[in-house]
């Protein structure tokens, strides 16, 4: 009783927006890539719904639950490099094979968060590493936000006007003015495409799984290691780069936890969030970082509503033109990126090598499956040991 209390007391209409920027974005910005990921595994039309129910219910469970627990905005996202490892690694695999992949690394990831050797090893990574890694992900987003301006100048010109009126007049409303103004002339000038909107249900479609020594090897272990690596290594860095401290191990073992109940029925990896949470632990959500937990509750009603209703939430979404999505996300995630700047740079003495992590993986490299977060960590961890190495010596 206490905790509905809290919540309605804590509720805000720009932490409602922003998680529902927080799913918008999440959705328009690789839910194609899902998709792709099953269709590669031969799944039928029922099933791919199926895939967006349980992942839709995964996300949105974890949001929720964690979020309330904890009393931070803690997002919970599909893999997305994940899913894009699937598309290229999961030829000649049954569905059946690839559901017990999903399973053995759903193992993994909560043996690595309930035992806390995910925390121990993050624990070793300064700050300013995490800082600089955790800006070269969300850079992407933020120059597309003004490179959509060579497309729909317009449109993404007075959407940028009013974020910045927003952030001086009214800072907590400043992304959701910005996104209606967007709407507004997107419909204007017959930008809206709504013709493939429809009311349907997602069915759940249960997989029984069969596992292989072949699927193990070839998309269990590396579904593990570039989901760790490329998403839960950068989301526990954004929630700490905004000063919210929390152990990790319990998010990511949950997040493990969650995809072992859900992955018969086509949830392939979930995790904690990089690019939705920091839209969630950012000023927009709220001014008082202590109530921006909301955004990430009310992202995760959405996530569940975008799985029972997969089919239409996801033409609702299409529907918007991809260059309003850009610009709102680049918007939104402003404030996080310079943040993730300063406290990346901020350090003399680790300045340099903060410099290299997020050059290497705002560059995009991706190498073995395993993504430019991962690498750009790795390259800032080889450069802080070799220059200390250097001083003491």
């Amino acid at each position: 009783m206490g905790s509905d209390m809290a919540l309605v007391k804590d509720f805000s209409v720009s932490a409602v927006n922003a998680g529902l920027v927080t799913v918008l974005v999440g959705f328009t910005s690789s839910a194609a890539i899902i998709f792709q990921a099953a269709a590669a595994l031969g799944a039928t039309e029922k099933e791919i719904g199926s895939w967006m129910w349980a992942l839709g219910l995964g996300m949105g469970l974890t949001c929720i639950g964690l979020s309330l627990r904890y009393r931070m905005p803690i997002a919970t996202a599909w893999s997305t490099s994940g899913a894009a490892m699937l598309i290229t690694g999961t030829a000649g695999l049954s569905m059946r094979e690839a559901v017990g992949a999903f399973l053995v690394s759903g193992g993994l990831i909560t043996l690595c968060g309930f035992t806390g050797w995910f925390e121990r090893a993050l624990n070793r990574i300064p700050m300013s590493i995490a800082s600089g890694m955790l800006s070269g992900v969300l850079l992407r987003f933020g120059l597309d936000a003004f490179a959509a301006m060579k497309i729909q100048f317009a449109m993404t010109m007075a959407m940028l006007c009013t974020y910045l009126l927003g952030r001086r007049f009214l800072p907590r409303y400043a992304v959701i003015s910005a996104l209606l103004v967007g709407v507004a002339i997107a419909g204007a000038q017959g930008l809206l495409h709504t013709g493939g909107i429809r009311l349907e249900l997602a069915e759940p479609v249960l997989v029984v799984p069969r596992f292989s020594l072949h699927a193990v090897i070839g998309v269990a272990l590396p579904l593990f290691v570039v989901t760790m690596a490329s998403q839960n290594v950068p989301g526990v860095a954004a929630l700490r780069t905004s000063g919210y401290k929390v152990s990790s191990s319990p998010l990511v073992g949950w997040t493990g936890a969650t995809t072992l109940l859900l992955a018969p029925f086509g949830a392939f990896a979930l995790n904690l969030s990089t690019i939705t949470a920091a839209i969630c632990v950012g000023r927009e959500a709220h001014e008082d970082p202590a109530r921006r937990y909301v955004a990430a509750v009310t992202a995760g009603v959405f996530y569940i509503m975008t799985g029972l209703f997969g089919a239409t939430i996801g033409a609702v979404f299409a529907a918007l033109p991809r260059e309003l999505v850009l610009a709102i996300a680049g918007f939104a995630l402003l404030g996080t990126i310079g943040n993730g700047l300063v406290s990346a740079l901020g350090q003399e003495r680790e300045r340099e090598p903060a410099l290299i992590t997020f050059l290497v993986t705002a560059s995009g490299v991706s190498s073995f499956g395993i993504g430019s977060a991962f690498w750009g960590l790795a390259a800032g961890v080889l450069a802080l040991v070799v220059l200390k190495a250097g001083r003491r010596s």
